[in-house]
């Protein structure tokens, strides 16, 4: 156990978060108070922000593994979305007395794993101490010049796709919540999938192909409206054509789970793009390519709103809301 605020935050320093910053120059090994960014002249600077908060993001008893999971998760989400790829990140932790080194060690170990994966280092940040766990983080991305892409761009016709499968998270929340009941071999996938969701790092492979894209943060519908806000456009949506795991089909089948909640929670992290449907079969190649699960699920028409299977959506409470 580290015993006081002053020796703890060297050893933190020292002993678990040093390593992350991979020996970078910019980070100065933690060693200053900030850091600096070499900044190529031929890409733009991508920057995003989430914070974490126990007992509204993630559960008290979490894992350190899965809390270091969530946070890099949530800011690698945005920075595909908008067709980058990460490059570094400030990380500002405020955290409770009683979390002891072995919660360092493996919180700081799953940190250096998905910084091997997806090829970026931590710049600098903050330690310091609260009732319960805050986790925010600076991620900071590039992109080529004039390649961004934007969540405005979505145009009548084109087609909405999305990247991997819907409604996991949401279903594993709804099993710790024990307002569900599963089998035990759905039980284990489906907390795995809440405990450990991914992103889908395909933005940057598609980001001179696609018309506008956000990342399903906050759930499917809200975030698709975020997107037909901006066009000033709605979208027909076909349910059979949704990406559910044979898994989830089956809980929607026998109304274990109910689909339009599955497609109003959070925490999918896939990837909701728009695209000309000239774009589609290259599209579809660069998706096999990369070994991602792509699903056309409808298109962008003039009329306003998000009809699914030709029903008017009602998008009240439709989405994540951090202030309802």
């Amino acid at each position: 156990m580290i015993k006081n605020k002053i020796i703890s935050e060297k050893y933190i320093l020292k002993k678990h978060l040093t390593k992350l910053t991979f020996n970078k120059d910019e980070t100065f090994q933690l060693n200053n108070d900030a850091a600096y960014l070499n900044l190529p002249s031929n890409k733009h600077l991508i920057v995003t922000n989430d914070t974490i908060l126990e007992s509204v993001d993630f559960f008290k008893n979490d894992s350190p593994e899965s809390i270091a999971n969530k946070i890099v998760t949530c800011n690698l989400s945005d920075i595909s979305a908008m067709g980058a790829y990460p490059y570094c990140y400030t990380l500002s932790l405020s955290i409770p007395k009683n979390i002891n080194e072995i919660w360092f060690k493996k919180f700081s170990k799953k940190l250096f794993s998905l910084q091997k994966k997806y090829n970026f280092f931590l710049l600098g940040g903050d330690l310091s101490h609260s009732k319960k766990i805050i986790i925010s983080s600076n991620f900071f991305g590039y992109s080529p010049k004039g390649k961004i892409i934007k969540r405005k761009g979505a145009k009548i016709n084109h087609d909405i796709w999305v990247t991997g499968n819907l409604g996991e998270s949401t279903i594993g929340l709804k099993i710790l919540q024990k307002k569900i009941k599963v089998n035990y071999m759905d039980k284990k996938y489906y907390l795995n999938k809440y405990y450990y969701p991914n992103h889908c790092p395909f933005g940057d492979k598609i980001f001179n192909l696609v018309s506008s894209a956000i990342d399903i943060s906050d759930g499917f519908f809200g975030d698709l409206e975020n997107i037909l806000k901006l066009n000033k456009l709605g979208a027909s949506i076909k349910s059979k054509f949704i990406p559910f795991s044979n898994k989830t089909k089956k809980l929607i089948k026998n109304k274990i789970v109910d689909i339009n909640i599955l497609l109003s929670s959070g925490d999918d992290y896939q990837l909701l793009f728009t695209a000309n449907s000239k774009k589609a079969l290259i599209i579809e190649r660069l998706a096999e390519k990369n070994n991602i699960k792509i699903s056309k699920v409808g298109k962008i028409i003039q009329q306003k709103g998000i009809f699914l299977d030709d029903n008017k959506i009602n998008l009240i409470n439709k989405s994540y809301q951090h202030f309802s």
